[in-house]
This record gives structure tokens, sequence and C-alpha cells, in this order.
């Protein structure tokens, strides 16, 4: 409808209004795609390991076209930017090393970021500013403060935001969910999440860094440490200048994550923190290795998060392999994990959900649903809101084992109540110039 059009039939009340000279199209809940025949122009920033994977699963998709890659290793951006454009048939795909460069292509309409965590935060808020939509690996960063700042920047600027806890996407744990929040295992009472662990190693001795690889880049923010191997493969997830281990970052947000979900607190978060864990005094892991840190919710129940081998002894009358959750009720009990799914009584698991009953969205497919939303302007499955209270769920886990006793926590004003040194746990210094 042209504007003088819309005035008349609207009687001319719409005339004095102040409107922006530009309304971005997500903005209107119309989505955004501004590559040719409508197609969402990507860039994947982080493709080794995992970002390798998002590089070739984006590929799959006709209406997608992955225009640039960037990475410090100079092996990882050269052999995606040579998978893409054998893909393409082309020569098309740039390789950046500076996400900065890539980011301030005007083409570029969404982005995947696969970095290493103590990056997140840092190219999460610029993408934002830059009006790139993102699918955002977990976690949201090393603090609490990093998260918040991510969801700010992502709300003021408009963009679309999935978070990278594809569980979500998976039919048995959206299906558990669903029982729990419907009343179908009675009112949950526990929730039980067993994680990962690892096994520590020695400390390492300083090596050359390789040819081709900006190691001071990969290093950002987090203070400066001798280069090895070690350090710098994905097991950098075990160690805390780069992220929280297996409470977090490794495995145990993706659990953490299905919990909220299952309790109904995405936006929120526990009232009470408690818990214990055992950090490694020698070796290059210095993360927890081994804890249990119970939560407390305002509306009754509780959830008790656990490496795998804790969670085994602490619930093996269930006879239940322990990298998963269970969740029970006044009523029954359900568990789940990436392979099973189980139910007492069984029946549960044939229960078919009325329509009056709760429904998650259907899918499977966790970075389709991202691109749904980016074409569409809906809210993905984990939108940012979701994803900064499960986040901070698992900074809350690492202070309370850090402080060693119980700690209130206030998940509406985001802070604990009245605990100084608890409330300076929850930023972490950047090394210069980085800053949020």
């Amino acid at each position: 409808m042209k504007r003088r059009q819309f005035l008349k039939q609207t009687g001319g009340w719409a005339a004095g209004l102040a409107l922006p000279s530009f309304i971005p199209a997500h903005a209107m809940g119309r989505g955004c795609a501004s590559g040719p025949n409508g197609r969402i122009v990507m860039g994947c920033i982080g493709v080794g390991s995992m970002g390798s994977g998002h590089v070739r699963s984006f590929l799959g998709y006709d209406f997608v076209h992955v225009a640039a890659v960037c990475d410090v290793r100079r092996e990882h951006r050269e052999r995606a930017r040579e998978t893409v454009n054998r893909h393409y048939g082309d020569e098309g795909c740039k390789a950046y090393s500076d996400f900065r460069e890539l980011l301030a292509r005007p083409d570029i309409d969404a982005v995947c970021i696969a970095v290493p965590d103590h990056w997140h935060a840092i190219i999460g808020i610029e993408a934002a500013r830059r009006g790139k939509h993102m699918y955002y690996e977990k976690p949201m960063g090393r603090s609490i403060a990093e998260a918040r700042a991510v969801r700010e920047a992502v709300k003021g600027h408009g963009v679309v935001f999935q978070f990278g806890t594809q569980q979500r996407s998976d039919k048995r744990f959206r299906f558990a969910c669903e029982l729990v929040r419907n009343g179908k295992i009675g009112v949950l009472k526990t929730v039980m999440a067993g994680s990962a662990d690892y096994k520590p190693i020695p400390d390492q001795p300083e090596q050359p860094v390789p040819e081709g690889f900006d190691y001071d880049a990969w290093l950002g923010p987090a203070p400066w440490a001798p280069y090895t191997a070690e350090r710098c493969t994905r097991n950098w997830t075990l160690i805390y200048d780069y992220s929280l281990g297996c409470v977090s970052g490794a495995w145990g947000i993706h659990h953490v994550d299905i919990a909220q979900w299952a309790i109904g607190a995405d936006g929120t978060g526990p009232v009470r923190v408690e818990g214990t864990g055992f950090f490694p005094s020698r070796g290059l892991y210095d993360t927890a290795l081994s804890w249990e840190v119970e939560h407390a919710y305002a509306c009754g129940a509780r959830m008790i998060h656990m490496d795998m081998h804790t969670a085994l002894k602490r619930a093996d009358q269930f006879k239940l392999g322990w990298m998963g959750i269970l969740f029970l009720g006044t009523e029954g009990w359900v568990y789940t994990s990436r392979e099973f799914l189980a139910a007492y009584p069984e029946s549960l698991l044939k229960i078919q959900l009325g329509a009056s009953d709760l429904r998650f969205p259907s899918g499977g497919d966790h970075r389709g649903d991202f691109l749904e939303a980016v074409r569409t302007g809906r809210r993905p499955v984990c939108p940012v809101e979701s994803a900064v209270s499960s986040d901070t769920v698992c900074h809350l886990d690492d202070i309370a084992m850090r402080l060693r006793r119980p700690l209130t926590w206030d998940p509406v004003r985001e802070t604990f109540r009245d605990d100084g040194e608890a409330d300076r746990m929850m930023a972490r210094p950047m090394r210069s110039p980085w800053r949020l």
C-alpha cells in the first residue's frame, strides 16, 4: 500500500507518527534475505572441528549461499573455502582471518559463530551491531556479564538469534519436556541432569606456534599463555581462561537448557544454588572435574546438576545411562538422553497430547529452525532470552562451587542477594585492547 492510500484509509491519523527513515525487514516480521532469488547469504566464523561441520550443513540448504569463512588458522579457513567453492563450482567464497572484515560485508545476512568460548560475546555483539542474524554456538561466554551484553545487543539491533543447544530440536527431549509441562508425571519435584566429565592431563611444555596460526588473535581477550598444541585443540573447553569445562560449554549447558525448558524457567532461573565441585590443582585442565550442584526454583521444583559419574552413584536405582536427564514427578518419571527415552509408567510414552496441551515447536533440524526464523521473522526454538537464562545457571554452578557456600539469586534483577563477593564474580576481565 502506498503512503497516500494508507493515509486516506486511516483518516490521516498516522500522518504525525515519527517513523525511522529505514526499518529493516526482520524488524517488521518479514525476515531477511538479500541474496539472489531471496537466498540467505551466510558467513561462517570459526571453521575448525565443529565449525567445519556447520559449513557442510549450511551448504545443504538450497536457499542458503555461504559466501565467506573466517578462522585464525590458515589451514582451517582455506579448507573451508575450498569445500564451499567445490560445492558451488566457482571461486566465490572469500576467506578471512579477522572476523571484523567478514562482518563488515553488507551482503552477509547471517553468520554462524563457532569459535572458542572466550570469543563468543565479542563476536556476537559485533555481529548484532552489524545487523547480522546469528546461529550462536554454546555457551554464551565466560561470564554472566558477557551473556547479558550479547542479549542487549541482539534485542537492541533486532536480529534473529539461535542458541546452539540443539537438543531442543530433538524429538526425545521435546516430548519429555511436553510430558512434564503438561502434568503427565504429576507435579514436577526433581530434575537430575548428568553431564560429561574428563580425564586430567599434565601441564604441557611450551611449543613453537605453527606457521599460519595467529595465536595472539586466538587468545584475544583471554590472558596470555604459552602456546601448546593441547591448549588450542577442542580441549580448550576444559581450561578456565576460555570456558567453564563440562559444567557448561563442553556439555552441561545442553542438559541445563532442557531442565530450564521443562521447569518452565525460560527467561528466569533458580532462587537458590548450593553445591560442591573438585577442581584439579595440577595439569593443563583446571575446570570442575566432578560436581554436584542443587538449584531451588520458586515453583517448588529443584534441579540437581552433576557430572556423569556422580549421577550414576546418586541415581543408580533407576538403572539408566547417565548422560541424560531424569524428571521425577508425583505420579511418575521420564528419562531422556540423545539415544534413549524411558518412563514410568511406560504408558507415558504412548500418550497423544491433546489440542489443549502445551506443544513445543516440532522439527528435528536446529539449523533449519534458525534459517526459517531468518526467513519469516518468527522466534527460533532457543532465542537469546532462553539462552541467557540457561547459560546463567551454569555460571551460578561455577560460582557456588568456587565460593563453597549457598547462594541466593534474584532471577528478575539478575543479581545475588546481599552478596558483593558473588556479584563480583559475574564478570571477568579481558586482555587489552578487547572489551565488551
